[in-house]
């Protein structure tokens, strides 16, 4: 009787997946990591490499698996605006037909599977802070829509395949996360914002900077899917994982130039079409269902996160070309 439990993560070399194997093997788990690295990275995972309890999978979910596990979580998408508008129909693919393949598993082996959903089904949200009960703003023709609408079609795949299949689902809605691991090149705030600051670069600001945004450190998020996913099965979600805590785009480019001892100098720039004004998670759910609260301050998330991107900095940073 095989006593660990076999957890497959899809998306697993990316900046959360990552980071989830390391939990899950921390934790006992034998660990199926399955990746396609459009967006993922090898040198992510390089340390799990060898392990006993470690398996890479090189696979696209938009095509069906055939595997035997004990639970699924399923993080494979392009997350960042960079990589998901650079092939818009494949991310739309990734949400849509990656969801429908993954549930299509986890009904054959009758197991638990969790959805890494996005605040992004809140759009530019009008509600704020953003409670689950909220339907959102989103533009369904944009060109952030690929990945808005992406993720939520399988945000209703997993309900139809909970209410007729009667599926144990855990869907959680992530907000702005941070930490080692981020690739310097995927246009979120944080690492564009540490990278420009190291290398002396102008810090810049899309809009006047008064837009705001939560961010939460990876350790803290990663915890959340944990307890998420062990909940009891009538905890289906959705449930907001993200750090209450709002901070506007500019107080954050200039904590990461007095964090850096930086020089740099802030620069504004149009804002994209479609992004969103301001986004703070409503965490009530998860703090009453999960016993959940993000732990680590902005300021002890960002000295880690600095010091990954130092040590990444004093190497040559390879071509993204190179790193997918």
């Amino acid at each position: 009787m095989r006593l660990e439990k076999t957890s497959l993560v899809t998306g697993g070399a990316g900046f959360l997946g990552s980071h989830l194997c390391d939990r899950l093997i921390a934790d006992g788990h034998h660990v199926v990591c399955v990746d396609n690295f459009f967006t993922g990275s090898k040198r992510n995972i390089d340390h799990l490499i060898g392990h006993s309890r470690f398996e890479l999978i090189r696979h696209d979910v938009t095509f069906p698996l055939h595997i035997e596990v004990d639970e699924i979580y399923n993080l494979a998408c392009p997350a960042s605006p960079i990589h998901y508008q650079h092939d818009p129909v494949q991310t739309t693919k990734t949400s849509v037909h990656g969801a429908i393949n993954m549930l299509g598993l986890a009904k054959r082996l009758r197991c638990r599977i969790f959805q890494a959903s996005t605040s992004e089904v809140y759009g530019d949200p009008i509600v704020h802070p953003q409670p689950e009960e909220y339907w959102g703003n989103v533009n369904p023709i944009g060109p952030r829509s690929c990945y808005d609408e992406g993720k939520r079609c399988a945000e209703t795949l997993f309900f139809d395949y909970h209410r007729q299949h009667r599926l144990e689902i855990k869907v959680a809605r992530i907000f702005n996360t941070y930490g080692p691991r981020m690739h310097p090149n995927d246009g979120r705030v944080v690492s564009t914002f540490v990278v420009q600051a190291l290398k002396g670069e102008p810090i810049t600001i899309h809009g006047d900077g008064s837009h705001t945004r939560s961010f939460c450190y990876v350790d803290d998020l990663i915890d959340g899917f944990v307890r998420l996913m062990a909940s009891p099965a009538d905890i289906t979600g959705p449930v907001n994982l993200g750090n209450p805590g709002e901070f506007t785009i500019k107080a954050l480019a200039e904590l990461a130039i007095e964090m850096t001892g930086s020089k740099s100098r802030l620069t504004f720039l149009p804002l994209p079409q479609d992004d969103p004004k301001q986004r703070q998670p409503d965490i009530s759910r998860a703090h009453e269902t999960l016993g959940w609260q993000p732990s680590v301050p902005l300021r002890e998330g960002l000295r880690r996160t600095i010091e990954y991107f130092e040590g990444l900095l004093s190497k040559e940073v390879r071509p993204v070309a190179e790193l997918v």
